[in-house]
């Protein structure tokens, strides 16, 4: 960031954010030279707090790496309103990207609450990811993404937390969230807009995973993929119950799988994690 921000955060020029960025490139490739669990990012905050140059730059730097890139589009009307003052030779906020080299299959892009239908597009052309963040958008009042419209549209969308503005770094929260925000929604007229909890439960896991180009690796269960899993246990009101050990979601036995996995998405939290593996390898267990 060389613009629109405070001196004590700002970068001191575009040469000196790039030759930064370079640096934590180099350093994360010396703790992790194969980005088997960490994986830098190119991070122009998003186009207002970016001068042209810097963002020529970083595009620059995305093309000779190869690695992904992470902004901000559309969050809100007067972001909106501001790209448009400050880039007006552009001829949308995501153009504006486009034009800096920013724009590609690697690039996943926060929030997209306001995109018009050309710039749903030219993201889908350049095969551009989302991020959408419900529960900042919510709690912001950012606006509400059409997550239907966007999948119809053939885009790749996830789900994010943006804890600058949520309130929770939790995915199964997120997930919650983003089927209350397409209700939102469908709300105003567009019934279709509503998400299944298998769909929001998909955006949370496989979604994710291909937004952040790991749809081979990680968010599904196969042959060849990495064992990325957790263990949820839920509460039975035919035994002996214990609240700290069995978490809030209770199970009365009629219940089908369906209902039980939806209890677990609007009612369910860290509790009813029983044991956490990350590629494989068992990180986290409760005793029950």
């Amino acid at each position: 960031m060389d613009t629109l921000s405070p001196d004590f955060y700002r970068d001191e020029s575009p040469a000196s954010a790039l030759a930064d960025t370079r640096a934590t490139i180099a350093h994360i490739a010396s703790i992790d030279p194969a980005h088997s669990l960490v994986t830098p990012i190119i991070t122009p905050r998003f186009a207002p707090s970016c001068s042209s140059e810097l963002m020529h730059g970083l595009g620059a730097l995305q093309k000779e790496t190869n690695l992904p890139v992470q902004t901000h589009i559309a969050e809100n009307p007067k972001e909106v309103a501001l790209v448009k003052s400050m880039f007006p030779d552009h001829e949308s906020y995501t153009h504006v990207y486009d034009n800096h080299g920013l724009l590609g299959p690697k690039t996943i892009l926060a929030h997209a609450v306001h995109l018009s239908e050309a710039e749903v597009d030219l993201i889908k052309a350049r095969e551009g990811k989302i991020s959408h963040c419900p529960a900042s958008n919510s709690a912001i009042t950012s606006g509400t993404a059409k997550v239907r419209w966007l999948l119809n549209k053939g885009v790749e969308v996830g789900l994010g937390t943006d804890m600058s503005g949520g309130y929770s770094p939790s995915i199964l929260e997120a997930v919650r969230q983003a089927s209350l925000v397409s209700r939102h929604v469908a709300m105003g007229g567009e019934e279709e807009a509503k998400l299944s909890i298998e769909e929001v439960l998909y955006l949370g896991t496989k979604g994710g995973a291909k937004v952040v180009g790991l749809g081979d690796k990680i968010g599904a269960f196969g042959v060849g993929m990495e064992w990325d899993a957790q263990l949820i246990g839920l509460g039975s009101v035919d035994g002996p119950m214990s609240f700290e050990n069995e978490g809030p979601v209770d199970i009365f036995g009629w219940e089908n799988w369906e209902e039980r996995i939806a209890k677990w998405v609007y009612n369910g939290d860290d509790r009813n994690t029983l044991a956490v593996w990350v590629k494989g390898r068992l990180v986290v267990e409760r005793k029950v």
